[in-house]
């Protein structure tokens, strides 16, 4: 046999690349909120359960998986045996839930009380949170004013805990709203903010929006206007600028009420008015993406 047909039997098969998926968390619980998680909020948690049939023998069953861990690790292991992963490190495949289910997997393995401190490689081969996730699984954010559910301060060295500090001086104040599911209320220096995570496929999302300010409608009453909407994860996020003298409570009433307005934009049928169409091209003439 020649060298050409030695070396070709020789190689070692090619896996392909992770391919990209524009909605990474669809099919996930709550996936709205998992879009919150990766992109919009400082500073989170929300547990989850694992399938034991698709995890390392003898794992933990649950993970905590939060907005983003010390020294901006992939994920880790801690000492009393709880799994973290963060949900906002590092390098992206192109599939974030690909890539999360890559740290929660080498977490799983650690021992307890090691980090995961490089994001693991990732390819098509590589489960998803949609594999690992049980299926009874919930996802319920906690939205924290600082980063101290990180670990235990016994378990951080001084660079761990430096690191925290710094952390705690950046986060931007943000509490959930009640009145719509993955609705955040943010205040930014002298500014406050509605951010509305919409779970609808994004044309529809568009669509219905443009009605509403075609119509004049799309505002929270008062001094408020819509800023525009941006994508993440798939899905449309609106931003709405509000009244700084007002807390979050102010606003529960007129987004409830929002709420309302948009689900019946969004069940119309009929094609856009000439007005709708340039409400949605200004619309999406202020778009950016967050990937």
């Amino acid at each position: 046999m020649g060298k050409a047909s030695r070396q070709k039997g020789s190689r070692t098969p090619r896996v392909a690349a992770a391919p990209f998926v524009a909605r990474p968390f669809a099919g996930l619980p709550n996936e709205t909120d998992w879009v919150a998680i990766r992109e919009i909020l400082p500073a989170a948690t929300a547990t989850v359960a694992l399938d034991p049939a698709a995890i390392p023998p003898n794992a933990p069953t649950e993970a905590v998986v939060a907005t983003v861990l010390p020294m901006a690790w992939p994920a880790l292991h801690r000492g009393d045996g709880t799994v973290l992963v963060g949900a906002q490190s590092g390098a992206s495949s192109g599939d974030p839930s690909r890539d999360l289910a890559a740290a929660l997997l080498a977490a799983l393995s650690a021992t307890p009380g090691t980090p995961v401190t490089q994001t693991p490689a990732v390819n098509a081969d590589t489960p998803r949170l949609q594999d690992l996730l049980a299926q009874d699984s919930r996802f319920e954010v906690t939205v924290h004013e600082g980063f101290d559910f990180w670990v235990a301060a016994g378990d951080l060295d001084d660079d761990a805990q430096a690191s925290l500090q710094r952390a705690n001086e950046t986060v931007v104040p943000t509490s959930a709203m009640t009145a719509l599911p993955s609705a955040y209320f943010v205040r930014i220096g002298d500014r406050t903010h509605i951010r509305l995570i919409l779970g609808e496929d994004e044309d529809a999302a568009t669509d219905a929006l443009a009605r509403l300010h075609a119509a004049g409608s799309d505002a929270l009453g008062g001094p408020t206007r819509l800023l525009g909407a941006f994508r993440a994860g798939g899905l449309l996020v609106p931003v709405w600028d509000l009244d700084p003298a007002l807390e979050a409570g102010a606003y529960e009433e007129e987004l409830a009420a929002f709420g309302d307005r948009y689900a019946a934009a969004l069940a119309q049928k009929t094609p856009l008015t000439a007005d709708e169409r340039r409400a949605r091209s200004g619309l999406l003439s202020r778009q950016v993406t967050l990937r």
